[in-house]
């Protein structure tokens, strides 16, 4: 029978692996036969993470917690689960529980910094955006406007507004709902959307609304869940009053001696005495066979003299001794570590990653990621640069060319692909043409995004190129984007030359699709849409959540005398012309 030790050690393998649900299993087993053991619940989290089952990770982090509440580690667990789940708030006060263990814990301050920063970026755009329905008179105008007033009629319109007023974030949730446009608009004082509009598109969907919001309600993860009990502390016993054997007054000295070693090595390491510090390790470790760290230590002088074959070798012997006496798993994650770095010197870099995702198992640490994110990127362009081959770019821009020709557009894509990877545009000063190449055929395929990020390549590579500009702003005018594909065109004319037919075209097409939406003449459909891309602007968003902005779009529909000064700051005309080019606002 499989004893626990077995199970975790092949379910860390398969993690290792990536084979997370097969670790799952492993771990399942282990806790079945040692259902305390608070490590496996930890790493059944980590692997229930790796399988986006935040759910079941927060349970097994929180059955770590409860086992082994001063264990930092658990924490983390807990708190990963929680930004999987998107409950932030619950995710910093676990970060910040386990680093009142732990201060120095380097993983969960990056984690718990990370989290703040997400939550401004959310408190900052759309939350802003939601606060305009916490004004007093909100109800007031939306019952005043004509356009608006037969919502409030309307049970699943006034449950989403007074969702929104309790929670300003999940106005995020209702931009697509024209009728959420049309309110927008009367709160900012202007036009956005007619009330025909928003009453033909949602007038006779009014069951909808409540039983959506109840989905999103129930998959809102809850963060109640009471903090595990404290321990109490229990006191340690009198070493003075353990009444020794002779065998175990010998092992005793034995420690004590092996630590004397263990110090002298350190004082000789940091002098760069590395022979002597050999001695001292080799020393501590005849004395005392059962604390691997000196194995390390001994691996991290052989590492500093160049003798990488030895360090793999010690830190091998370290690991495979640390089960049978129960090492501290920091130790041998360290272990781990030092055995990467060796094999990276080495140059067998696909061990050396292997080695830091052990590491990483045992225990999480920042420098550790670190070295295992380098390592990675260093093999990735060791094989990029192998696989270059220039004439071979050649033979596969022609077939892509073909493919083109024939309007064999995933094919083109493919060998544009292939031709890029065998002439990356650090060895090929003509790898500009590929990405425009490639951004058309995605162009012709619908695949907008991608032609964006391909033209931009081009045009990072050669700003001068013409082609680059039209690319990327041909893929933003299918995508309803007119005001940046008109920034694109107009950018294009100032970098490649203002004589450019194409560009100075597509510019006039811009400016003629802006002006029918100012002027009503787009469908219903395409104005819909535009809207809604632009409301999923950041910029925009940001704009009609600054304070000072909605004052000014207030003023120019209820002070005209104060729109008039407005209208002296570039800043504002600037914004304002933002908006109208968006379609988010109205010209008449």
């Amino acid at each position: 029978m499989a004893t626990v030790d077995d199970l975790k050690g092949k379910g860390n393998a398969a993690f290792t692996s990536g084979r997370f649900d097969e670790a799952i299993d492993f771990f399942t087993q282990a806790i079945d036969i040692d259902p305390k053991n608070h490590v496996l619940f930890s790493n059944r989290s980590a692997a229930q993470a790796s399988c986006k089952r935040f759910k079941e990770a927060l349970d097994d982090a929180k059955s770590t917690v409860e086992l082994k509440p001063e264990w930092p580690k658990g924490y983390s667990r807990l708190g990963a689960a929680h930004v999987g789940l998107g409950d932030l708030e619950a995710a910093v006060e676990s970060y910040k529980t386990g680093l009142k263990i732990d201060p120095d814990n380097a993983q969960m301050t990056d984690a718990l910094k990370d989290v703040e920063k997400e939550q401004s970026k959310r408190e900052g755009g759309v939350e802003g955006m939601g606060s305009l329905f916490n004004s007093p008179d909100v109800w007031a105008k939306i019952a005043n406007n004509p356009q608006t007033s037969s919502y409030l009629a309307q049970p699943d319109f006034v449950q989403m507004l007074r969702n929104v007023q309790n929670d300003p974030k999940s106005v995020s949730n209702y931009l697509q709902d024209p009728r959420m446009m049309q309110v927008f608009g009367v709160l900012l004082g202007v036009n956005v959307m007619s009330g025909d509009q928003a009453a033909s598109a949602f007038g006779d969907n009014k069951a909808d609304g409540p039983s959506n919001e109840k989905s999103r309600s129930a998959q809102q993860p809850s963060s109640s869940d009471p903090p595990p009990a404290a321990e109490p502390d229990v006191p340690k016993p009198e070493e003075e009053t353990v009444q020794l054997t002779e065998e175990e007054l010998k092992a005793k000295k034995a420690k004590e001696k092996a630590q004397a070693e263990k110090e002298a090595g350190n004082a000789c390491y940091k002098k760069k005495e590395f022979e002597k510090a050999l001695e001292h390790y080799t020393k501590a470790m005849e004395h005392d066979a059962d604390d691997i760290s000196y194995m390390t230590n001994r691996a991290a002088v052989y590492f500093e003299m160049g003798r990488f074959e030895d360090c793999v070798k010690d830190c091998d012997e370290a690991v495979d001794n640390a089960l049978r006496v129960r090492a501290d798993y920091k130790m041998v994650s360290r272990a781990w570590t030092r055995k990467g770095n060796a094999l990276r010197k080495m140059g067998k870099l696909e061990d050396a990653i292997s080695a830091y995702k052990k590491a990483l198992t045992e225990h999480r640490n920042a420098d550790t990621l670190k070295k295992l994110n380098e390592t990675e990127k260093e093999l990735k362009e060791h094989k990029e640069e192998e696989y270059v081959d220039l004439a071979k770019c050649s033979e596969e821009r022609e077939k892509g060319n073909q493919y083109f020709k024939e309007s064999k557009f995933p094919e083109a894509v493919k060998c544009y692909t292939e031709a890029l990877k065998r002439g990356p545009a650090k060895v090929n000063e003509e790898a500009y043409k590929l990405y425009s190449n490639r951004s058309a055929c995605y162009t012709k395929l619908g695949a907008w995004p991608e032609a964006v990020k391909d033209a931009e390549l081009c045009i990072e590579q050669n700003p001068k190129f013409a082609k680059g500009y039209s690319r990327k702003a041909t893929a933003q005018f299918f995508m309803k984007e007119y005001d940046k594909a008109m920034e694109t065109y107009k950018l294009g004319l100032e970098e490649a030359g203002e004589d450019n037919e194409e560009l100075k075209s597509g510019l006039q097409r811009c400016i003629q699709k802006i002006n029918m939406g100012n002027s009503g003449l787009l469908t219903e459909e395409e104005q819909k849409e535009r809207q809604a891309r632009a409301m999923q602007d950041p910029e925009i968003q940001g704009i009609l959540s600054d304070p000072v902005m909605r004052q000014v779009l207030q003023d120019f529909q209820e002070n005209p005398k104060a729109a008039q000064d407005h209208m002296k700051s570039p800043e504002v005309m600037a914004k304002i012309q933002k908006l109208v080019n968006a379609g988010i606002i109205q010209v008449r």
